[in-house]
C-alpha cells in the first residue's frame, strides 16, 4: 500500500511539474510575439534560449536511459519544440552579428557539447553507471542554469527597480522547483531532486527582492539632477533648465 501511494504521489507532482514547466516554457511568448510584430529582436539574447535547449536535449537523454520516466520525456519533448520555435524566429529576425553568434551558440551547445556527452556515455556498457554520469552531467547543467538569475538579482540591488524581474516568473519558477524536488525525492533520483533546492533557493530570494524593490523607484542620478532654478518668468525658467540640463549632459559625456 505505501509503494502504491507514493507512486501515485509521485505522480501527481511530476504531472504538475509538467503543467508549471509548460506555463514557464511560455513565459516568453509576448517577447517573441513583439519581435515578430516589429520585425527585430531589439536588445534580446539568444543565450538564454540555446541554453535552455541544450537543458531540455540532455535531461531528454537522462529519461531515456532511465525506466519508467514518461513524465521527464513529455516535458521535455515539449520543452525542445517551444524553444526550436524560439530560436527559428529569432534567427529569421536577428541581424546579421546576432544570427552568427546564436549559430556558434547552437553549435557549442547542442551539436559540441551534446554530442561530446552522448560519445563518451554511449559506450558504457553497465547502464546504471552510464545512467550515473549523464545524472551528473545533468545536476551540473541545471545548477548553471538556475544560478544564472544571479545577473538578474544583481541588476535588481544596483537599479533597485523590479522591472526586469516579473514577479509571476519567479514565482514560477519557484513552484516549478517544488514540484520537481518532490518528484525527485519521491522516486528517489537525486539528479532530479537535488538541483530543485537550488532552484527554490533562488526563486524564493527573488521573490524576497521584488517586495523588498516593488515600490521603489530608480533614482535619477545626481549628473543629470537638474539645478535649482531661481524664480522667475516661465521663460527664464524653462531656458535655466534646458541650459543647466545641456551643460551637465555635455560634461558627463566629456
Amino acid at each position: 500500500m505505501a509503494t502504491i501511494h507514493v507512486a501515485h504521489m509521485s505522480f501527481v507532482f511530476g504531472l504538475l511539474g509538467n503543467i508549471v514547466s509548460f506555463l514557464v516554457y511560455l513565459a516568453p511568448s509576448p517577447t517573441f510575439y513583439r519581435i515578430c510584430k516589429r520585425k527585430s529582436t531589439e536588445e534580446f539574447q539568444s543565450l538564454p534560449y540555446s541554453v535552455a535547449l541544450f537543458s531540455a536535449m540532455l535531461t531528454l537523454y537522462y529519461a531515456f536511459l532511465k525506466t519508467s520516466a514518461l513524465l521527464l520525456i513529455t516535458i521535455n519533448c515539449i520543452g525542445i519544440a517551444i524553444e526550436s520555435i524560439y530560436l527559428a524566429m529569432y534567427m529569421i529576425y536577428a541581424p546579421g552579428r546576432a544570427k552568427i553568434y546564436t549559430a556558434k551558440l547552437l553549435t557549442l551547445f547542442n551539436v559540441g557539447f551534446f554530442g561530446l556527452i552522448m560519445l563518451f556515455t554511449s559506450p558504457i556498457r553497465e547502464s546504471s553507471l552510464r545512467l550515473t554520469a549523464v545524472g551528473w552531467i545533468c545536476a551540473i547543467v541545471s545548477v548553471c542554469v538556475y544560478a544564472s538569475p544571479l545577473s538578474v538579482m544583481r541588476l535588481v540591488i544596483r537599479t533597485k527597480s523590479v522591472e526586469f524581474m516579473p514577479l509571476s516568473l519567479s514565482f514560477s519558477l519557484t513552484i516549478c522547483a517544488i514540484m520537481w524536488f518532490f518528484y525527485g525525492l519521491l522516486i528517489k533520483d537525486f539528479f532530479i531532486a537535488a538541483p530543485n533546492i537550488l532552484g527554490f533557493g533562488f526563486g524564493t530570494a527573488q521573490m524576497i527582492l521584488y517586495t523588498i524593490y516593488k515600490d521603489k523607484k530608480k533614482d535619477i542620478l545626481p549628473e543629470f539632477k537638474l539645478q535649482d532654478v531661481p524664480n522667475g518668468t516661465a521663460e527664464n525658467g524653462k531656458t535655466e533648465k534646458t541650459e543647466t540640463l545641456n551643460e551637465t549632459k555635455d560634461s558627463t559625456v566629456k
